[in-house]
Parts: structure tokens; sequence; C-alpha cells
């Protein structure tokens, strides 16, 4: 790895000092994409559904409510 960081640092015609603090800038440079896990929940109402317990029959409904199409063989 040093020799390959040592090559590039070459081919950019800065030593490898400089190649690794310019690697360093930028990765310190980045913006924490961290994100709130809140913003995620309550973004909406479920219309007093409950999911973890009703979510067998509703997967049933939407099948059944879905058009089939004929299968070709």
């Amino acid at each position: 790895m040093q020799r390959r960081a040592r090559q590039r640092a070459s081919e950019l015609g800065v030593s490898l000092a400089e190649y690794v603090r310019r690697l360093v800038a930028r990765d310190l440079a980045r913006p924490d994409t961290t994100i709130a896990v809140d913003l995620v929940f309550d973004l909406g109402s479920s219309g007093g559904a409950n999911i973890a317990r009703d979510k067998d029959s509703m997967i049933a409904d939407a099948f059944a409510s879905k058009p089939r199409k004929a299968h070709r063989k």
C-alpha cells in the first residue's frame, strides 16, 4: 500500500507526506452524514391500523384485490 501511495504521489508531482495531507484534509472536510432517526418517525397517521397484528390479513387482501395475469407456457 505504501509503494502504491508513493507511486500515486509521484504521478501527482507531490511528496508522499503532501499526498497523505491532502487525503486527510479531504476526508475531514466531508460533511457529517449522520441522520437523526427521529425524522423518520411520526411522518403520518396509520389511520388506526395495527400492522404488527393485522399484517397477514392485509397481505392476503392485497393479493386478493390484484387482478391475476394469465400464465404463459
